[in-house]
């Protein structure tokens, strides 16, 4: 689970151990921004230095490399291809799971920094929830391997709508945070 604690993972994963995923992926229709492509790194809360490796896989398709310590370390090698959408101020990616997560799909929020940093950002499940409660999104609870999770079924743009509404800017937690790697 070394790629979900990585890159996706702590964008997927949510910090209560729940997981959001998603009925549909987001189309590959739009390019991703040209500064997110290339090497990144941060220190885990274990200690651990993470690498992460972003690169064009097709068009407007991206892979994601993960490696634990150093990008020689294959055995911790992890992949993921995503796609990207752009809605108002905020950028989007989705990334297909594995089975044990449902076979679905999750969508994260991410953010280029003038920094130069790679921000990601996950879904709060609480809100989530509550917004499921009161009719604002669809779905059902669903039982994984790992943990159980919420599968929204509302259809892409009803998702949108909610995730580029000022009102829900709360939905999103930072996750993780990135150093472009010095050339």
């Amino acid at each position: 689970m070394i790629v979900w604690r990585a890159l996706l993972a702590v964008s997927f994963l949510l910090l209560s151990g729940c997981l959001v995923t998603f009925t549909d992926p987001i189309p590959a229709n739009e390019s991703a921004p040209m500064p997110l492509l290339g090497e990144w790194v941060r220190k885990n809360e274990w200690g651990e230095q993470l690498y992460l490796q972003i690169t064009r896989a097709g068009s407007n398709v991206y892979k994601a490399k993960s490696y634990v310590d150093s990008p020689d370390n294959l055995d911790s090698l992890e992949e993921y291809g995503f796609t990207v959408a752009h809605h108002g101020r905020r950028w989007y990616l989705s990334a297909g799971l594995p089975q044990k997560f449902g076979a679905n799909f999750a969508i994260a929020g991410f953010e280029l920094t003038t920094d130069g940093e790679l921000v990601l950002y996950n879904l709060d499940v609480d809100r989530i929830l509550q917004d499921m409660q009161q009719g604002t999104l669809q779905g059902e609870l669903v039982d994984m391997r790992e943990a159980e999770g919420v599968l929204i079924t509302s259809p892409l743009e009803q998702v949108f709508a909610y995730l580029d509404d000022q009102a829900n800017s709360d939905v999103f937690i930072e996750a993780a945070r990135y150093q472009r790697v010095a050339d």
